[in-house]
């Protein structure tokens, strides 16, 4: 099992050079430790068990890619909100076809990520349901 303290992150995975930087940059986060990925397709797709992890109580993080916002209207169908969503388009990156993106995008932004995953703007959400503890 992974490591429940860490966020979720959701991530757009289009066709668009934005839409694929979100996925590196949502892989990156998981592969580094700093947040566990998860499968946005399988959320707008209503399977169960995604969706039930996505209102497990965790902290999310969405990474669209455009203003069209993919991620953030899958999570709205299941009256999910992110604590924190970003639109890559929004760092003044242009949506390209047929095109992908550079390299040093892919970390200034995974370095910026990391930091705000790291910073108080991102504070770890509490569980609805109280832990259990004994009592003595």
């Amino acid at each position: 099992m992974r490591n429940p303290e860490l966020p979720l992150v959701y991530s757009c995975s289009g066709c668009s050079n934005v839409a694929q930087l979100a996925n590196t940059l949502a892989v990156r986060l998981d592969r580094a430790g700093l947040a566990e990925m998860s499968c946005i397709a399988g959320v707008g797709g209503r399977v169960a068990s995604l969706v039930n992890k996505a209102n497990s109580g965790r902290a999310i993080l969405a990474i669209d890619g455009c203003r069209l916002q993919c991620v953030r209207g899958c999570l709205d169908q299941h009256g999910v909100k992110a604590d924190l969503h970003l639109v890559l388009s929004q760092y003044g990156l242009k949506k390209r076809y047929g095109e992908d993106f550079s390299s040093d995008e892919a970390d200034r932004l995974f370095h910026e990520v990391s930091g705000l995953i790291a910073s108080d703007r991102f504070p770890p959400r509490k569980p609805d349901k109280p832990e259990l503890s004994l009592v003595e």
